[in-house]
């Protein structure tokens, strides 16, 4: 028998809508792959014969423990099962389908490196396995298996594979998901999850198990350099001070140079411990106690790195997903945690929410529960953080109402900075133009800060207004944007497209300025006297 080990460590996790199978599949593996104790068998045999499936084996009960997810045939919680076979180890996280319990589902991807989707031969791609695919993509899982499941109640047809296979290839279109493969099973009669069926013969592809034990998730560039965020600071004595965390990526030695953020002080690597056991090097996944040459000024959240092009930012860009009954409403403060980080921040506006169903990015004032959205964030003071794409340990957050102390959201960084880009955009689905417009100034009490509001929605198409009435300014209705490949106009206020320059028409460039008047321009014609400044003198 070859080692578990073999292809290593695979983590994944089962989704989909309600009622497409998700336990039932978890189960029928273990039991197919013999992964019980006598006595777990046994119970799920008596426990089977009051359940729904005539006296027959359930295999969901392996996994829905709780008493509500039996009495509804649901699952509610996430459960997580450990279990190896001759070829891989593995831990699986069974996830609810219910969009009630999204949430959920979103933790258990948070871990995963492969997502099992499960889809309904007889549904089809729905509303929640489009939502589900979003958030796993939006985790950054790389790897997905869409599970074509219940194919022996539409009678093992190759023709409702193909028609099924054909939604799921849309779906993966639309969201740039990658390795992609699609497999026909029925997790009740056990076809094409732990072997290959003889009712489906024009299948030859491998079985589910199969697959997974197989599966390279390996492909993905290891990030940049070194870093490690510190979890804590360990004091045993007087003569000994250890930074404590795991090594997010890369690897260190005794005597490497670090760098310790956002301070940026410098060190040597003096003593490396893993536990209690002294070690000249260690690597990405370990948990390790790092002892530094020279006393420099590090606390939980700071973060020890080696040329891993890490930023220390105090605004950003994040795209989340919301999981609070309250809505999220610019203006409105939370914890915000970043790898071991803890800070006060404030939502001060959002860009756009994702349309779950067409992908399509449309206009918001407020995001409720299980919405993805995209908005800006500024945090009470700079703290070290990154691009998800380039650095997963830094690149993840969690939102936390300050005063429920619930998690609000989840999400991921998209930028950070200076790439992150303010204004609206003019878009005609061929060119797409950024401009700023009436951006807000507003002082936030909370953080002592003065913090720029970008007008909502982010994104116009042709036909839509744009926002060019606001408080004391006021664009004319007709004007032309430069840019450098020709012209966006604006007729009586509505973006018409990309065109032709009308010289009667004033001409503005991307910043708003208007370039038909010499430096230094004056803006007072675009004015509106308001009372509040007959008032006081601005």
């Amino acid at each position: 028998m070859t080692k578990a080990s073999e292809n290593g460590l695979l983590k994944f996790i089962t989704c989909g809508s309600v009622d497409d199978g998700k336990s039932t599949l978890l189960g029928h593996i273990l039991y197919d792959s013999k992964l019980l104790f006598a006595d777990q068998e046994q119970a799920l045999i008596l426990d089977s014969q009051v359940g729904s499936r005539r006296g027959e084996i359930d295999y969901s009960l392996l996994l829905d423990g709780l008493m509500a997810e039996r009495e509804q045939g649901i699952t509610i919680d996430v459960a997580y099962r450990y279990f190896a076979t001759s070829k891989r180890s593995f831990i699986a996280a069974d996830t609810p389908g219910h969009e009630e319990y999204t949430r959920n589902m979103a933790v258990g991807a948070s871990f995963a490196d492969l997502a099992v989707i499960l889809v309904d031969a007889s549904r089809g791609v729905l509303t929640q396995t489009r939502r589900h695919a979003r958030i796993c993509a939006l985790m950054g899982i790389r790897h997905f298996v869409f599970a074509v499941n219940k194919m022996d109640l539409e009678a093992y047809s190759e023709e409702t594979f193909r028609a099924v296979s054909a939604g799921i290839n849309a779906l993966s279109g639309e969201l740039g998901l990658e390795n992609v493969v699609a497999i026909p099973v029925s997790a009740t009669e056990g076809d094409n999850v732990t072997e290959l069926s003889c009712r489906m013969k024009w299948y030859e592809g491998p079985t589910l198990l199969g697959f997974l034990e197989t599966a390279d998730i390996s492909g993905a560039s290891p990030e940049e350099g070194f870093y490690m965020p510190v979890q804590r600071v360990c004091r045993p004595d007087h003569t000994f001070r250890g930074f404590q965390g795991q090594i997010e990526a890369g690897r260190v030695g005794a005597g490497d140079l670090l760098t310790a953020l956002p301070s940026g002080e410098i060190a040597l690597v003096k003593s490396i411990y893993l536990a209690d056991k002294k070690v000249e090097s260690a690597f990405v996944g370990q948990p390790v106690t790092l002892q530094l040459d020279r006393e420099v000024d590090v606390s939980r959240g700071c973060v020890l790195a080696r040329n891993a092009g890490l930023k220390t930012e105090k605004s950003f860009f994040a795209s989340l997903l919301w999981m609070d009954d309250q809505k999220l409403i610019p203006g409105k403060d939370y914890w915000v945690k970043v790898a071991t980080k803890l800070l006060p921040a404030i939502v001060t506006g959002i860009r756009h929410k994702v349309d779950v169903n067409s992908g399509e990015l449309t206009a918001a004032d407020s995001i409720g529960k299980n919405e993805i959205v995209e908005c800006e964030l500024v945090l009470s003071e700079p703290a070290v953080l990154s691009e998800f794409r380039s650095h997963k340990g830094l690149g993840g957050l969690i939102l936390i109402d300050r005063v429920s102390h619930a998690t609000s959201a989840c999400g991921v960084i998209t930028s950070a900075g200076k790439q992150a880009g303010t204004g609206v955009y003019l878009n005609d689905g061929e060119h797409s133009l950024q401009v700023s417009l009436f951006d807000g100034f507003l002082y936030h009490p909370d953080i002592h800060a003065i913090l720029r509001h970008s007008p909502n929605p982010a994104i116009y198409k042709p036909g839509d207004a744009l926002p060019l009435r606001e408080a004391g300014l006021a664009y004319p209705s007709d004007f032309d944007v430069a840019s450098d490949f020709g012209f966006a106009n604006v007729r009586n206020g509505v973006f018409t497209g990309f065109g032709a320059r009308e010289p009667r028409y004033a001409l503005l460039d991307p910043r708003g300025l208007d370039l038909d008047i010499p430096p230094p321009r004056d803006f007072t014609k675009y004015r509106k006297i308001s009372v509040w400044e007959k008032d006081y003198e601005i």
